[in-house]
């Protein structure tokens, strides 16, 4: 037998030798199978990416936490209201966050109320930790490279990693929600539900719309998820890039809230963060709701590009 015949099918082409048939449905049942292979190891590089988020101790104190927001506020509300008094001792009074005056009316506004006075802090707070530690701590901690030695890819492993700081996004979300309607159920009445253009809606389409809120709350965190993401491949050090995420969310809600900068608020990823509060209108009013979805996809298209760009390119020696 020659060595023609023995080598493989790049080497006989380069020797002269005519090559094997090809077999048009083998060709495509190994692509088939190659692409069925590619899909299995990225849902389980997700699986493991997600095992790491939510099995960190630092994971399950900040559930703890935002969960903690919701029974603090149910329980404040219901002490001061216990003689029939309204929150804040007065009526027409500054109550606190949004749809605290409905909370002893209604537990199911706690629920609201809970997802109103966790987004502009303690929600993106969380989401930057999280992101922020996505591959800069995987860098500090000596293992980024070792990824990179599974056949995972780059741009493989970075999707990976954001898509399991969203699913965090919704965890969280859904932390601070059931959060409050537990407790809001548990110490105050509950029925019917009054919208802000003050019609009335029955408890089930409440509920509903509260479920609607909680994921426009998560889709809302989708900007600062990016924005940590990308902070965090500038850097090895994760406490670095978690600092520099979350000190960038407080510079960005200062200058929101500046007058004399009102000409570039429309574009702050938070600006619109509260137009959720338009769900519980009747009708629904999408205007607001629609500029923060655009946004946030905004944000995630233009920071996720610079991660891309940036841990593709890097030179990885941690």
């Amino acid at each position: 037998m020659s060595r023609a015949e023995t080598a493989p099918e790049g080497a006989q082409e380069a020797a002269g030798a005519p090559p094997d048939p090809v077999d048009p449905t083998g060709a495509a049942s190994g692509r088939t199978g190659r692409a069925a292979v590619r899909r299995l190891w990225s849902l389980a590089l997700f699986r493991s990416e997600l095992l790491i988020v939510f099995r960190r101790w630092r994971t399950l104190a900040l559930f703890g936490v935002l969960a903690g927001v919701p029974v603090l506020v149910g329980v404040a509300v219901r002490i001061e209201t216990r003689d029939g008094g309204s929150v804040g001792g007065r009526s027409g009074g500054d109550g606190g966050p949004a749809f605290i005056q409905q909370v002893s009316n209604n537990g199911l506004f706690l629920a609201f109320t809970a997802l109103a006075a966790t987004l502009p802090f303690f929600l993106p707070m969380a989401v930057g930790v999280v992101a922020g530690d996505a591959v800069a701590g995987e860098a500090s901690g000596g293992t980024l490279r070792y990824l990179l030695v599974a056949p995972a890819g780059r741009t493989r492993l970075l999707v990976a990693k954001y898509a399991s700081v969203l699913a965090f996004c919704l965890a969280a979300t859904l932390v601070v929600a059931v959060s409050g309607l537990v407790v809001g159920f548990v110490l105050f009445p509950v029925g019917d539900v009054t919208t802000l253009s003050g019609t009335t809606v029955p408890l089930s389409q409440g509920m509903l719309r509260a479920l609607l809120i909680a994921a426009l709350v998560a889709g809302s965190l989708v900007g600062v998820a990016a924005l940590g993401l990308f902070v965090s491949t500038l850097t090895d050090s994760g406490i670095g890039a978690m600092a520099a995420t979350v000190g960038l969310l407080i510079t960005v809600q200062i200058v929101d809230t500046i007058p004399q900068l009102h000409a570039v608020q429309p574009y702050l990823f938070p600006h619109y963060w509260l137009s959720f509060a338009d769900v519980l209108r009747d009708p629904v009013q999408w205007n607001g709701i629609g500029r923060n979805l655009g946004l946030q996809a905004l944000y995630a298209a233009v920071f996720g590009s610079a991660a891309w760009a940036r841990f593709t390119s890097r030179d990885i020696t941690a």
